[in-house]
């Protein structure tokens, strides 16, 4: 992985999105649908693209809403729609192409009261509050983000009543629904002009900011907090949640420092990522430069990516955590300081998260359930209470009430941040000291993860790889002794391959959003038998790819 000599450093002018080119080609550029690079394509989480490639425009838009209005229909979901978009420049243009399509279908939909920017957790929040006890009418949700995607790109995800993201048949439904629309030049579209959405009898005002942050004392222990007089901080890094930081601290009475308020569609403030991009990616060091630097300013700090669902976590200890290490921490003390979780909860980690979690989750005595990378596969055992903990090592994750009743079930960075806190109240230690303790317990592990650039056939290729294709018997010298294409926890498809040995292991799978593949790799051993690992994993790739 090649990094940028701009990584870590403040954007210049010369990388800034264009904005009002970005969004006139929202309106201008129409999708070719015999382009597979300009077709609905639901990844991980929703559709996603950039206007200027064509892969993102209101044509995009007004299909899968309209295929979503079908979809409705057809499972008998007649309750209100919760919608809500983020700061990126797409998200505002496709929220009002969606609006004019939902009220031409009748369908009742709850905005922000504010007409403000909405994290990805509150409208899962809004959710399951509203189909809390209800076995008829249930409502269902759009957001509108490409999660932390650089600031040219959009992104689009329909949450069903479960209240998290679409499992696989559904997106696949809409999916085809909307490039058949769109095929079909958009006859199919039923549209009124964004001034008769607005005002429809079927468009509500939600007040999403006071309904989520009134009722985040159910999961988080704010009197610790309170009682600590911490120095807290936190960077929403121009995302949905800017405004709701000052309302928590307001409400509950914690010294909460918002270090930028700053909205800009550029993102300008930000320092580059790691290939030369702005990405406001809250685990990423070179996008976290900003907040790492005020680490002494703060007994604990953190950031959330722009629709919120994302965390990073800052100590005075060891800086930015790598996500796989505060996750462990935050299972550790959530399932011995919550005395009403069931004793049955489990932990869930994907498969490409460290096994630190899987020691900890032995250690604590919790049932682990290992999944394919994406949140859908938590959404379930959240509800059911068959878990208390979600979480991904791309820093997603989310976790149960207080009283075990289920919380969101999409990603939730707020609640993250704010149990970071919480941990160091109660624990007189912050996160990353309590990480060294957990090494000292279970082991260090040496955990890696490298984005390398990847065509569509080269990703085509590593999503359908199977045991068989792994033809070497030894990885860093090491006999393996597992090669796994499907989740342990469910079965199904983890759209890659992961190669097991006693001493470590390496992951390989495409990303469902960027021209990327991502190679995870992590060792029992040392850093240098990572770097073997990840060095064989490459040689490995590159005979797949040919």
């Amino acid at each position: 992985m090649k990094i940028s000599p701009l990584a870590g450093k403040p954007a210049p002018e010369s990388i800034l999105t264009n904005v009002p080119r970005l969004v006139t080609n929202y309106y201008a550029l129409a999708p070719d649908p015999g382009n597979p690079a300009q077709r609905v394509a639901f990844g991980t989480s929703g559709h996603r693209g950039t206007s200027d490639a064509g892969s993102f425009n209101e044509a995009h838009i007004l299909a899968i809403t309209q295929a979503i209005c079908l979809h409705r229909k057809q499972q008998k979901i007649d309750g209100p729609l919760f919608m809500g978009f983020d700061t990126h420049a797409l998200s505002e243009p496709a929220f009002a192409s969606a609006l004019e399509v939902l009220a031409a279908n009748d369908v009742e939909v709850m905005i922000d009261s504010h007409d403000s920017w909405t994290p990805t957790p509150t409208v899962s929040h809004a959710i399951l509050t509203y189909n809390k006890g209800r076995r008829d009418a249930p409502g269902d949700g759009i957001v509108i983000t490409p999660s932390h995607n650089p600031p040219e790109d959009g992104g689009f995800k329909y949450d069903p009543p479960s209240g998290g993201p679409a499992d696989s048949a559904t997106t696949k439904w809409i999916q085809d629904k909307a490039n058949e629309i769109i095929a079909g030049g958009l006859k199919d579209v039923r549209r009124v002009p964004l001034s008769r959405a607005k005002a429809a009898a079927t468009t509500h005002r939600h007040n999403y900011i006071d309904h989520y942050v009134g009722d985040l004392g159910s999961v988080i222990d704010f009197d610790a907090i309170r009682g600590a007089k911490l120095a807290l901080g936190v960077d929403p890094l121009g995302g949905s949640g800017v405004r709701y930081w000052s309302a928590i601290a307001e409400r509950y009475k914690i010294p909460l420092t918002v270090v930028s308020d700053v909205v800009d569609p550029t993102f300008r403030f930000m320092t580059v990522d790691w290939d030369g991009k702005i990405r406001m990616d809250c685990s990423s060091p070179y996008a976290m430069a900003r907040l790492i630097g005020m680490r002494d300013r703060f007994d604990v700090a953190w950031a959330c990516d722009p629709d919120h669902d994302r965390h990073g976590v800052v100590t005075r200890s060891v800086g930015l955590l790598p996500p796989n290490d505060y996750l462990s921490v935050a299972i550790s003390y959530l399932f011995t300081h919550r005395p009403d979780w069931a004793l049955t909860a489990g932990v869930g980690k994907t498969v490409v998260s460290s096994d630190m979690i899987a020691r900890v989750a032995k250690g604590i005595g919790r049932p682990l359930r290992e999944v394919p990378v994406g949140f859908k596969w938590f959404v379930d055992g959240l509800l059911n209470r068959t878990l208390g903990f979600g979480g991904e090592e791309s820093a997603g994750a989310s976790f149960v009430r207080r009283d075990g009743n289920c919380w969101t079930t999409d990603k939730d960075g707020l609640i993250m941040g704010l149990l970071a806190a919480e941990i160091t109240a109660v624990m007189s230690k912050d996160p990353g000291e309590l990480y060294k303790d957990l090494v000292k317990q279970y082991g260090q592990l040496f955990y890696a993860r490298i984005d390398a650039p990847a065509t569509a056939e080269q990703k085509k290729k590593l999503a359908a790889l199977k045991p068989s294709d792994i033809a070497v018997k030894e990885l860093a010298g090491e006999k393996i002794v597992s090669v796994l294409n499907n989740a342990p926890g469910t079965s199904d498809p983890i759209g890659g391959i992961k190669v097991i040995s006693d001493g470590g292991w390496f992951a390989a799978r495409p990303s469902g959003t960027e021209e990327i593949y991502k190679l995870y790799a992590e060792s029992f051993r040392s850093r240098e038998h990572l770097e073997k690992i990840q060095a064989e994993a490459q040689g490995i790739l590159s005979r797949v790819f040919g």
